[in-house]
């Protein structure tokens, strides 16, 4: 399976140095890489986007994450595999990628007082970067049909 096009992003390059600019911020926002993936990869599991899907379970599995959190992260609710703090993240992340399906406060005030509780403005700020910039390149690769495993660049 190919894509329709090359990604957008290497289409116009100078696009790839905003995104790497936001990214250098995001990740000096003092959140571990593993929580960011963890979120990143359920935000794509909720769209569908197969190459972020296949991008983040390689990351994570690359830091050393078990087969158990990573493979239960659609089904983090139920599973033991994750923390407080982490299962906070999630449900922002699944609030935030899920805008369309609420009427009203999209992001409810216990979903974000739950998550304030573990993590300072600048944490947050970090998370919820992460959770628009994961659901923005979801949407791109959505609209190329970017398949799982491609390289991009």
């Amino acid at each position: 399976m190919e894509a329709r096009m090359k990604n957008p992003a290497f289409v116009l390059p100078e696009v790839t140095n905003g995104f790497q600019a936001i990214f250098k911020g995001i990740y000096a926002g003092g959140v571990p890489q593993e929580l960011l993936e963890i979120v990143s990869l359920r935000a794509s599991q909720i769209n569908g986007c197969s190459a972020c899907v296949h991008s983040h379970v390689h990351n994570l599995k690359k830091s050393g994450e078990s087969d158990e959190r990573v493979g239960n992260v659609a089904a983090w609710r139920e599973a033991p595999y994750y923390s407080d703090v982490e299962r906070a993240a999630l449900t922002l992340a699944e609030a935030v990628t899920r805008l369309a399906d609420r009427s009203g406060d999209a992001v409810a005030d216990d979903v974000w007082d739950k998550v304030a509780d573990h993590f300072d403005d600048k944490q947050l700020s970090a998370i919820i970067l992460t959770i628009a910039m994961t659901n923005f390149f979801n949407r791109i690769n959505a609209t190329i049909k970017e398949p799982a495993g491609a390289v991009w660049g």
